[in-house]
């Protein structure tokens, strides 16, 4: 007996063999929950509230992306082979240029909030390449699937799901429309919707806060590590690491690669780590060990973060992450002085 597939039947398995499917998550149970709070919080009216439902219920299923958020790099290579697909020639040229074309704003940034102009490159370098890809999944998709469907996290994405349809509605775009990271980044600065909503600037005076614009994204990521949160408040005038040396087997109760300062340099010398600048010895500070590919003498290596290094960390909480964004930010200075003709 010959199989008959209808249209319907045909498209359900393509979405499912591209790997997404029509939700649906109107019908989601949290869905009643998620309309109430932007009705009682925001103030959503019936309109909006309907445009809520229209967009859960376009909205895919992508598993993929949940297996991206849980298979980053930053988790799962070592810091060889992360720093090699990174920290390379052709993102330090960009890099060095891009800081040459937008001297005015970087340096308007740094007068500002403190922030040199490197290291925002550095973090866009690495964001979006330069706004060269700001991500191609769609923002909703993104946020749908992991605030409904995540199996550890939802209530961090279902969050940021309830604050895009607030982002949406104050900044009065379609959120069908937009695309972003596996995550629900957006830009090139990829700010989720809560901090593009309280942390995003009008650098460029233009009346909008667009960070889908060179502007706005600079100002914005200087904004954001001042801002984000108190407690890993850029300071202003200081490095992000500095090398240090071991001078012994460390003790394995020594925390390495926190998320914060946690020793003074006086006890990391004490515990068998020398800086190789001098530093104040009672100066907060947090212990870097980075793995090398193995098979050498010795296969970890070892630096010192200031505060600076943990604000950048607020951007993205992998020791890998931040220790990149510091090495282009080296990278892109002396590119930029090279091409500018000043002493690196």
């Amino acid at each position: 007996m010959p199989l008959i597939v209808s249209k319907a039947m045909l498209a359900t398995v393509l979405l499912l063999t591209a790997g997404t499917a029509i939700a649906d998550y109107s019908g989601h149970p949290r869905a009643g929950e998620l309309l109430a709070t932007l009705k009682q919080q925001y103030g959503f009216g019936p309109d909006d509230l309907q445009t809520v439902r229209d967009a859960l219920a376009s909205a895919q299923t992508v598993p993929s992306l949940i297996e991206a958020e849980q298979k980053a790099p930053e988790r799962t290579e070592t810091w060889t082979t992360y720093s090699a697909k990174r920290v390379d020639a052709l993102r330090i040229r960009r890099g060095g240029q891009f800081i040459v074309d937008n001297r005015g704003l970087l340096d308007r940034a740094e007068a500002e909030y403190g922030v040199p102009g490197s290291v925002i490159a550095g973090v866009l370098g690495l964001e979006t390449n330069f706004g060269r890809f700001t991500g191609n999944a769609r923002v909703l998709d993104a946020l749908a699937t992991q605030g409904f469907d995540h199996p550890t996290r939802t209530p961090f994405f279902y969050a940021e799901l309830t604050q895009y349809f607030v982002f949406c509605r104050e900044f009065g775009l379609a959120p069908t429309e937009l695309k972003g990271s596996y995550a629900g980044a957006m830009g090139w600065a990829q700010f989720m919707p809560s901090n593009y909503r309280r942390l995003a600037v009008d650098f460029d005076g233009d009346g909008r806060r667009d960070l889908w614009t060179a502007a706005d994204a600079i100002g914005s990521i200087a904004h954001y590590f001042t801002a984000y949160k108190p407690e890993t408040r850029w300071h202003r005038g200081e490095p992000l690491i500095v090398p240090a040396r071991r001078l012994r087997p460390l003790a394995d109760s020594l925390q390495r690669n926190g998320k914060a300062v946690q020793y003074s340099v006086e006890q990391l010398r004490a515990a068998g780590v020398e800086p190789a600048v001098r530093l104040p010895p009672q100066m907060m500070v947090g212990l870097i060990e980075l793995q090398l590919d193995p098979g050498g003498a010795d296969d970890k290596e070892y630096w010192i973060g200031l505060p600076n290094f943990y604000s950048v960390m607020s951007y993205n909480p992998r020791v890998y992450y931040a220790m990149t964004v510091s090495r282009l930010a080296a990278g892109m200075s002396a590119e930029a002085a090279r091409l500018s003709g000043d002493p690196p």
